[in-house]
């Protein structure tokens, strides 16, 4: 399989259950509910995505011809040096998921890292990721319903991904996310007092976007 790739480079974690962690980021390109062009966002099942995933263009970006070519691109992206006693990568993208497959998965493991997946959730992921954050998008079906974490941006539009929609899946960490447009300062107090009525779910916060970081 031929694996395409915007970017992979290194970073701090920016939201969720794993903030703060030093990861190396492998955005793959594409993406099953928008087409990541401005001229169809406002058609799109997600309509308020803030990431860059077209082409192969990005840093560290290109097209791999096999999980091997893949997993060693991702492993150049950690620092020489640093500690190898947790190496972590996050899949992501658009939606990773239409091409991290047990091949990938099984190479990344090889090159020795922890491997954390982040996708919308419709879905089925393959067995052997070792974090899976699901942010269901939209009226989009969810059909991934396990794993660790679901990140759930709000406020969406009525009717689309509400907590109580996923409150009952089997995660073990739900996190609440203020949607950044340019409602976000009433977004963020809606998501504070949401999370303080109901303490199953956290407040996360992109802290990568408070400290100017990729």
């Amino acid at each position: 399989m031929t694996y395409s790739v915007k970017e992979i480079y290194f970073t701090l974690q920016g939201e969720g259950a794993q903030t703060g962690r030093p990861a190396v980021f492998l955005r793959f390109s594409g993406c099953n509910l928008w087409s990541g062009r401005e001229q169809h966002r406002a058609t799109s099942v997600c309509r308020f995505c803030d990431t860059e995933f077209v082409g192969t263009d990005g840093p560290g970006g290109g097209k791999f011809e096999s999980a091997t070519a893949l997993a060693k691109a991702a492993r150049k992206a950690w620092p020489a040096g640093a500690s190898d006693t947790s190496p972590f990568v996050v899949c992501t993208g658009g939606e990773p998921l239409l091409q991290l497959d047990r091949a990938a998965i099984d190479a990344l493991h090889d090159a020795g890292f922890e491997i954390g997946v982040e996708t919308n959730g419709t879905l089925a992921a393959p067995r052997g990721i070792d974090w899976l954050c699901v942010s269901p998008k939209g009226n989009a079906e969810v059909v991934q319903t396990t794993g660790d974490e679901l990140k759930l941006v709000y406020p969406q539009v009525e009717r689309e991904a509400q907590p109580d929609v996923f409150s009952e899946m089997q995660f073990k960490v739900f996190s609440l996310q203020p949607l950044d447009n340019d409602e976000r300062v009433s977004n963020t107090e809606s998501a504070v007092r949401f999370c303080l009525a109901n303490p199953q779910w956290r407040l996360s916060l992109q802290t990568h976007k408070i400290l100017g970081i990729d």
